[in-house]
């Protein structure tokens, strides 16, 4: 786990930062400097593209890290590249022909509900396709064990991009018309600087020769394109369906609520970036038992984090909403339901890396397919109902299950579980601290008074992991800062 925990700190730090500039611009800069509408719209694009990704990448992000290892020449690891780099051209250019002649038709379909989404509709493409090639890039680096500078571009640099263009239109130098635009730009030199970045740490040699297991390699892209998709679309669906459903303003309060959220989960997807390739690997090599060492530490460390993450949210959102516009705390009860479908997450640890890079990988197709349609048909059903809260309800209901269901089969065919006695010690805690914190108010500034509690939990939560012992790994990094 060294090269794990030394990378996924780094990763975890970078995503945070990323994670602090973007709330800034979520909760302050766009709520404040932004029409609910635009903010709303802006939501719906980028949402709407990061479904499409998986579609315009042909699954080749995740091909790249099951099957790179598994080549031991230097000629057929470039020719593997070569195809990588190809494979994805056979989704994008017919979809860039259909979406040219066919655009009248999608962008009334998808303007149905809010007129405003209509003339920037074009925009979704090209926002897929950059999402798509950049995960290419940042999975041809994460394969050479670099995934830091990857993570820095993926949360950090577009977020302080788009807070100076935010600064901008505010000081009116630019236009909302221009700020989306320019949001765009952003996307698509990130997406040509990470690939500079993987080509300085293998530079592809374009050469298309016979690859070992080729028939594997593309079975696996072709199915990956639909489990990525259904990753994607539970995700990201609610904010999709509630633009066709419901006002685009609540596209926009749910998204504050939900990128609030989304924080706990900043932790999995820091230790993901460099887990994933460890478990291809383990998974070739048939180390069982470095797989089960992988998958409990992996859970328990991202369980601590991620509850810490959700407790400092949760007992502070009350004052965190005072320091918004009123509108925008319609979003509690989604903050609550999806910051636990996050939590649940956490649990799982690297689950999704052991079924992405083993032979059951089909089965994520299955069951991914079974969810999506659950997810469409929940929001279809609870929107109409209950506005925001039927999104998360959908949401979480979906995220929960899915989770579920990927324990069992894992269970089911590794014979292992990434449960501990640490994980029910972990829990208690959680709970303990939340109900003890969430209604005790300091009559304060909001501010003062979440730094106040928060720095309460820092030193109750964290003394209690140390002296209960939860994690070998935390301990040690503990104990290099006690003297």
């Amino acid at each position: 786990m060294g090269i794990v925990v030394n990378q996924s700190i780094k990763n975890t730090v970078i995503t945070y930062i990323g994670f602090g500039v973007g709330a800034i611009n979520v909760i302050f800069l766009y709520t404040q400097f932004l029409s609910e509408a635009y903010f709303g719209l802006i939501t719906f694009i980028l949402s709407t593209a990061n479904i499409l990704m998986p579609l315009m990448a042909f699954g080749v992000h995740n091909t790249i890290v099951k099957f790179y290892s598994s080549f031991k020449t230097r000629q057929s690891q470039n020719s593997f590249l070569t195809l990588m780099l190809v494979l994805p051209l056979a989704v994008v250019i017919p979809a860039g022909i259909v979406t040219h002649f066919g655009y009248d038709y999608i962008a009334n379909w998808l303007s149905k509900k809010n007129s405003i989404i209509k003339d920037y509709t074009w925009l979704i493409y090209v926002c897929a396709v950059m999402f798509a090639y950049f995960e290419v890039f940042y999975a041809w680096s994460r394969v050479q064990m670099q995934s830091v500078f990857g993570n820095f571009m993926k949360e950090v640099f577009h977020r302080v991009c788009i807070m100076v263009l935010l600064l901008l239109l505010h000081y009116k130098y630019l236009s909302v018309d221009q700020l989306i635009y320019s949001i765009v730009l952003v996307y698509i030199l990130r997406t040509l600087i990470m690939k500079l970045y993987a080509f300085s740490l293998r530079l592809p040699v374009l050469k298309l020769v016979k690859i070992p297991n080729l028939k594997s390699v593309l079975k696996y892209s072709a199915l990956i394109i639909i489990a990525g998709s259904v990753a994607n679309i539970v995700l990201e669906i609610d904010k999709f369906m509630l633009g066709q459903f419901e006002a685009i303003t609540n596209v926009a309060y749910y998204g504050v609520a939900i990128y609030i959220a989304a924080v706990i989960g900043v932790p999995s997807r820091a230790m993901h970036l460099i887990t994933h390739p460890i478990t291809a690997k383990l998974l070739n090599d048939k180390d069982k038992i470095g797989l089960n060492t992988l998958y409990q530490k992996s859970s328990i460390n991202l369980f601590i984090i991620s509850g810490f993450i959700f407790l400092c949210i949760i007992i502070n959102i009350n004052q965190l909403y005072l320091l918004i516009p009123d509108n925008y705390s319609e979003g509690f009860m989604v903050v609550l339901i999806i910051g636990l479908a996050k939590l649940s997450d956490s649990l799982t640890g690297n689950n999704n890396a052991i079924l992405f890079n083993s032979d059951y990988y089909r089965m994520v197709l299955v069951f991914g397919v079974m969810l999506a349609i659950l997810t469409v048909l929940l929001n279809y059903m609870f929107i109409p109902s209950f506005g925001l809260n039927g999104a998360a309800y959908a949401s979480g209901i979906t995220i929960v299950l899915y989770n579920m269901v990927k324990l069992l089969f894992v269970y089911s065919k590794f014979k292992i579980q990434p449960f501990t006695i640490s994980t029910l010690k972990t829990l208690v805690l959680i709970v303990v601290f939340g109900v003890a914190l969430y209604f005790w108010e300091f009559s304060f500034n909001p501010i003062l008074n979440i730094v106040l509690k928060t720095i309460i939990l820092i030193i109750a939560y964290g003394v209690s992991v140390y002296k209960f012992n939860l994690s070998e790994d935390i301990s040690v990094i503990v104990k290099r800062f006690i003297p």
